[in-house]
């Protein structure tokens, strides 16, 4: 089981290391079997900064490539050669400089002061998919005129890093099967010398409403004591906030999109399985809970 300590953070703080962290989880039970570093953008944007383009010329030998000269913070401009159809002078934009190494899933490249075309260039100005934060190569990234030179793009993308604990968790302890359920663990061993405050988010905003239009049928009671629902309209399917995003991919779970991002995060957050139904498409108004009956078949 996957452990995020960003995500732990949420329920209980503590200003111990890893290493710390990684004991206290062995001696209470929940062995610590590997300590992987995740980052959100593989090579965590390392050598990007943001650059300004103060010049761009037609190269001379070349019809389709630019000559530009660009302000990166530094004491010189650099000179890049830039292929790309919409980089044009005055653009804030992400530049990998010398020695920068940038990857293609598993393939990396290594920036390098080279000569294209006759003409020298000292970095390159990237596309979203070059540095891992999109997928479009229509042309390079234009960011907006308030980003300031020379700021690393690590720190202008408010790109996250976290740490992922691999617990073997054995079959009796599926009470710490959950990012909760380890912070109240540890919460229990820490408060036997210095208290430490365990909480949950507020919910209190979120308000459940009286009656639901779907109506709820449990036909197996003795296999499913307990089913609950709740109804919420208005929901556009959409991406999920950056952090939701970033936890999960922390754990190894791709995001898809809010609504099923949401069940995923209550999951490793509680231990609680969830599933989200489209009212629309819910036959009858109502949600029947039994076994399958022999060689039935359902979509």
């Amino acid at each position: 089981m996957k452990i995020s300590y960003n995500w732990l953070q949420n329920y209980i703080q503590t200003d111990l290391s890893i290493d710390e962290i990684s004991t206290v989880l062995t001696d209470i039970g929940l062995e610590v079997e590997g300590i992987e570093e995740v980052e959100s953008v593989k090579g965590g944007l390392r050598g990007l900064v943001i650059g300004e383009v103060v010049s761009c010329e037609q190269h001379p030998n070349a019809d389709k490539l630019k000559q530009t000269k660009v302000n990166v913070g530094a004491d010189n401009l650099l000179d890049i050669v830039c292929g790309a159809p919409n980089v044009a002078a005055g653009q804030k934009v992400v530049v990998a400089t010398g020695g920068t190494i940038l990857y293609d899933g598993d393939d990396s490249f290594k920036i390098k002061k080279s000569k294209i075309r006759g003409e020298v260039s000292e970095g390159m100005i990237c596309a979203e998919d070059e540095i891992g934060l999109g997928e479009s190569h229509d042309g390079i990234m234009i960011l907006d005129q308030s980003a300031i030179v020379g700021t690393p793009a690590a720190e202008f993308f408010n790109l996250s890093s976290d740490t992922v604990f691999e617990i073997g968790l054995t079959p009796n302890r599926i009470d710490a099967a959950s990012h909760y359920g380890v912070a109240r663990d540890l919460a229990a061993y820490w408060n036997l010398t210095k208290a430490h405050k365990l909480t949950l988010p507020d919910v209190s905003e979120f308000k459940t409403p009286n009656s639901s239009s779907i109506a709820i049928e449990v036909a197996s009671a003795e296999l499913a004591p307990r089913y609950c629902g709740v109804e919420i309209k208005n929901i556009k399917a959409g991406p999920s906030p950056e952090w939701l995003q970033n936890n999960l991919k922390a754990i190894g779970v791709k995001p898809l999109n809010n609504v099923v991002d949401a069940t995923n995060y209550v999951l490793h957050e509680l231990s609680q399985p969830l599933h989200a139904f489209d009212a629309a498409k819910i036959k009858d108004d109502k949600v029947i809970v039994r076994c399958a009956k022999a060689g039935e078949k359902f979509t």
